[in-house]
């Protein structure tokens, strides 16, 4: 599954370390969120291809320049194009969410994708505090 590398020193064949992508799904200049996404789901066949054994997509929000502010959608969208390769959050800012709504997404997910979903949390804000107000508000 992995790439195999020779060591030339002692004709051994030695495993190539498991590798993973984390990915923003940056929008290029005069691109759109629609065209980065694509982007983002070829570059996961690719790596799939590749045998890597992760994709990572990481939460940003209010960012001009990234599409992975919604980041369940994304693996889904991720998980639907591919075939075995884990696709994961890196990771979903739980001030920003309520834990319960993150529990259901990724329970989900690994109902349509079983044994391909990872969940990566973490506590920062992931934006700027404009935004991190406006996604906290109601919680």
């Amino acid at each position: 599954m992995f790439p195999v590398e020779r060591n030339s020193a002692t004709d051994d064949t030695l495993a190539m370390p498991p590798l993973s992508v984390l990915d923003l799904s940056p929008i290029t200049q005069g691109s759109h969120a629609g065209q980065a996404l694509c982007n983002s789901l070829d570059l996961a066949r690719r790596t799939e291809k590749l045998g890597y054994n992760r994709y990572w997509v990481a939460e940003h929000h209010n960012m001009a320049g990234i599409a992975s502010a919604a980041t369940a959608v994304v693996i889904g969208h991720i998980a639907s194009g591919t075939q075995i390769i884990r696709v994961g959050s890196g990771g979903i800012m739980l001030p920003n969410h309520a834990p319960l709504v993150i529990a259901e997404q990724f329970g989900t997910l690994e109902s349509l994708y079983p044994g391909r979903i990872d969940l990566g949390l973490g506590r920062a804000p992931g934006t700027d505090q404009f935004t991190a107000y406006a996604l906290r508000r109601n919680l």
